[in-house]
């Protein structure tokens, strides 16, 4: 009885066998193509521009005169930070003998903010754009010879203006607080005026600008890997199979 089952099932233990030994079998399915997910990863680039862009604060002093104590005065400021055009909120001119004039915060950061928010915003629609072709056109970018080219140029490119936009963004950062902190006393007239004082009195948390300065180092670190994944399907990793020396040709005389 168990001689006649193991020989009723030897055949499908030497198919299986054989289908384990073939070299082109792959028993666990097709494997995911690293192209397809580096964009996906790449998406984090909405975080960096979104904690940016989206962005608003204030920062206030505590102004006391003869006729005045603790009188609180903010100014408003936000996204692209032109710090230049925020004003401090007027003073009763019938308070402090009219001491008070019209006070801006100082500096101008827009430039390096709006790059910064801008260059993710273009690389977040780059990657939407890059997922697709990866995804659903796959075998039309590996049969082209110049697109994994190109891409790898892009790749390359993005990276480093990454680099130079996180890391102007972060010295700007780091005036704004400097331009938003106790150091601002210093620029306003009033506070010199005796009998005047002045106290410093808080600023806005800028918890989410620090977390863009990470989300642009984390997006470059990000490229920087994706551009060896695209290195990897171009001519430059794998050039194209030359031709095997000492082929046999074809008998003369025929």
């Amino acid at each position: 009885m168990s001689e006649t089952l193991l020989c009723s099932l030897s055949p499908d233990l030497e198919s299986a066998a054989s289908l384990v030994a073939k070299p082109g079998c792959d028993l666990q399915g097709p494997k995911p193509d690293p192209l397809a997910f580096c964009p996906c990863c790449e998406i984090f680039s909405i975080f960096a521009f979104a904690t940016c862009g989206g962005y608003s604060g204030h920062t206030s002093i505590k102004v006391s005169c003869p006729d005045t104590k603790n009188e609180t005065l903010e100014a408003a400021f936000g996204y692209p930070f032109r710090l230049n055009t925020v004003v401090f909120k007027e003073l009763d001119s019938k308070k402090c003998n009219n001491t008070w004039t019209t006070t801006h915060l100082v500096g101008d950061f827009s430039s390096s903010a709006q790059f910064f928010v801008t260059f993710a915003v273009f690389v977040f629609l780059y990657c939407m754009a890059a997922l697709v072709l990866y995804v659903g056109y796959l075998h039309l970018y590996r049969g082209a010879g110049k697109l994994p080219m190109i891409d790898l140029v892009i790749t390359m490119v993005i990276a480093l203006l990454w680099l130079i936009s996180t890391s102007a963004w972060a010295k700007a950062l780091t005036d704004i607080k400097i331009s938003t902190g106790s150091e601002i006393m210093s620029e306003i007239l009033f506070c010199h005026l005796p009998p005047n004082s002045c106290l410093f009195g808080a600023v806005s948390s800028m918890g989410s600008l620090n977390v863009s300065v990470v989300f642009g180092f984390l997006n470059l670190i990000l490229w920087a890997g994706n551009a060896w994944f695209v290195y990897k399907e171009t001519h430059l990793h794998s050039p194209p199979d030359a031709p095997a020396p000492g082929g046999a040709s074809a008998p003369a005389g025929m």
